[in-house]
This record gives structure tokens, sequence and C-alpha cells, in this order.
């Protein structure tokens, strides 16, 4: 008797003692970023900015009273290694893969996302194709995509009345993705693609490109080129040859890093963006994101910031990590984040998972080598 009831006191004691470490057990996401490819210079900032709104979630006392933790893997920005990393974290008990790498290694970690019944996610990837050429019902797509990128400049150009227009690219995989989705938009709006030109990686100049550029005498520039060095090539080969027909480009051109690397060549430049300063969401963010991490944030980290902010927000709604739920109530989203026009909130309508609103783009220009005010907003009449 007494030695019943004494195993009954310890598993009393044990059952106490499990408690708290139960109410600390922590929900894991999967985060698939490029530390050394090329994506790199995209995938970094954006991989800290997932770092600090989870930092930011745990601080409010995390998701469902756990604490987030991140497992991130680095892909190189190579789809075979991509999906080899999915795989890892979906062994490792990710309940949500975060991928920021390349369009491509984001394509091919589907392939692990849907065999496995794991909810993923990119929060940046702009490829068109991510969510039509696989039939993934637990992938979703809320960066900006190349299709709204050109409607949102063509909506801007709208009262200039271009007839004839240029296309400068580069052999990435984006970059040459990106330039068939503009060209197809220009095509539908009437606008003649004159001349299209291809800028490849690692050229020492773009004067070629530019001199037929100008030869075929376009009213209109349109950069798709992702790669930084090959887009500064275009602007040092355009300023030089003084071309003066306007320069519209792709959201590549937000990055910061042209201010410094692109200097006395950027005034009167616009380019489409998914971030308005002005914003006061915006201002929130970059105010925290100083104070805790000691620097400026930039649009980047605020892809990331919104993505690990989707993630939490439906496990929460999903009231579990059970994957069906969070599948469910990511379908289901209805959220404000930092990055958009005012007012814009990410959405997936019924049978879509491309979250991004149409209308949610910026057209912002540069005033000398600054990244200067919104000059137009949405794919609505200019």
């Amino acid at each position: 008797m007494r030695t019943s009831k004494a195993i009954a006191g310890l598993a009393c004691v044990l059952a106490v003692a499990l408690v708290p470490a139960q109410a600390q057990e922590t929900i894991k996401i999967g985060v698939i970023t490029d530390k050394v490819g090329p994506a790199k210079p995209y995938a970094e900032p954006i991989t800290q900015g997932v770092e600090f709104g989870a930092r930011e979630i745990n601080a409010k006392g995390g998701v469902l009273g756990r604490k987030i933790e991140l497992l991130i893997e680095d892909d190189q920005g190579k789809p075979d290694v991509s999906a080899a990393m999915a795989r890892k974290l979906v062994d490792s008990g990710a309940a949500f893969i975060l991928s920021v790498s390349l369009t491509p290694a984001t394509q091919q970690a589907q392939t692990v996302s849907l065999a496995t019944k794991t909810p993923q996610m990119t929060p940046s990837n702009s490829g068109d194709t991510l969510t039509t050429q696989i039939d993934n019902p637990y992938f979703w797509q809320t960066g900006p995509l190349g299709s709204i990128q050109i409607a949102t400049l063509l909506s801007y150009a709208g009262a200039k009345n271009y007839k004839r227009a240029a296309l400068v690219s580069d052999n990435s995989d984006l970059g040459q993705l990106l330039a068939r989705f503009f060209k197809s938009g220009l095509e539908k709006a009437g606008i003649q693609v004159v001349s299209e030109e291809l800028i490849s990686r690692g050229a020492t100049s773009a004067d070629a490109q530019m001199q037929k550029v100008r030869a075929a005498n376009p009213d209109v520039l349109v950069s798709a080129g992702v790669l930084t060095a090959e887009n500064v090539l275009m602007l040092k080969s355009y300023r030089q040859l003084g071309l003066k027909m306007p320069l519209l480009a792709s959201y590549n051109f937000s990055v910061p890093v042209y201010m410094s690397v692109a200097k006395g060549l950027l005034n009167g430049v616009t380019f489409v963006d998914a971030y308005d300063p002005a914003k006061p969401e915006i201002k929130a963010f970059e105010a925290g994101y100083k104070k805790a991490m000691g620097r400026e944030p930039f649009n980047l980290h605020g892809y990331g910031y919104d993505g690990i902010h989707l993630v939490a927000d439906a496990i929460r709604r999903a009231g579990s990590t059970d994957k069906e739920k969070i599948k469910s109530a990511m379908q289901a989203t209805n959220y404000a984040g930092i990055m958009g026009a005012k007012g814009m909130r990410y959405k997936f309508p019924a049978g879509k998972r491309t979250g991004f609103d149409p209308n949610g783009m910026v057209v912002r220009l540069y005033e000398g080598d600054r990244q200067g005010r919104v000059v137009h907003v949405g794919v609505g009449k200019y």
C-alpha cells in the first residue's frame, strides 16, 4: 500500500516537473537562405529581418505561449542543395519553412514541402512561376511579382504616351524571368520593344549594349536586371553615351547599395519598390530595428520581418503547430505588415497562393544619389 502511494506521489512530482519543460518547448521555424552564393546580397538582409522579427515576437511572449526557434540553413543558391536543406529542416521538426534564396532554389525546395506536407513561404521572391509550375497547396508567396512590378511602372508611365521601349536585363535566372514578364507587360500596353539587350554576369562594360539601345532610339529604357554590378555598368554607359530617355527600373534598384556603388549615376532614375518610407508602420519598424540592432534597416529587412510575422500570425490563428491547421490558417491570411503602400494587406484569394496586393507597390525617384520620394502608387491610372 505504502509502495503504491509512493509511486503515485512520484508520478505527481514528475508531472508537475514536466509542465514548465513542456511550456518552454519551442516552435521551430526553418529558414533557407544563401550565405555564400549569388543571392547573398538579398538573402542576408532578409534573413536579418526574419531574425529581428522573431526576437520581437519572443520578447512579447512568443506564439501560443512558446518561443520561436529559427533553424537557419544555407543552400548556397543551389536548387539541389535547397531541397536537401528543406528535408533537413523537416527532419529537425520545423513546423514551417521560410525560403529567402534564389527563385530556382525556392522552386526546388517545394518538392520537399509538397511531399512532406510542410507549410513553406517565400516573403521576397518575385518570380511569377513559383506558384504555377508546381501545384503545391503548402506553398505561398508574398514577394512582389514581376508582373506587378512592370504593371506598376507602366501605370506610372501611362501619361507619358511611350510607344517604343528598350529592355535591358542580365543572364541570371531571375533577370531573364523578369525580362519575359516585363516584355509581355510592355507589349500588352501597346509599347513596341525595339531593342532587347543582355548584360552577362561578370561583364566589364555595357557600352556595346547601350550603343544598340541608342541606335534603336526608344522613348523609354526599362531595366529588368537584378545583378547589381551589371546594372552599374548599364548606368555608366547610359550616362557616358549621353542618353536622355527616361529609365524605369525593377525593384533591384531599391537596394541601398546603389547609393554607394553608383554615385553620380542615379539622379532621375525611377524604380519600383514595396517600401514607402512615409508609411507609419515603416517609421515604427525602423526605430525599433535601429534601437535593437544598432543600424538602419532597409526594404529587404522588411520582407523578412513581414515573413516571420505572417508565419506567427498563421500559427496563432491555427491555435496549434499542426501542419494542416497552419495550412488552412495561412490560406485565410488577412494581415497588415510594414511592406507595401499605405493600407495594403496580405491576402490569398480563393485558389491563389500569391499574397502581395497588385496595388501595393510604389514608384520612387532617385534625387541625386539618394532614394527619394514616392511619385506613384499601384497599378491604377497615373
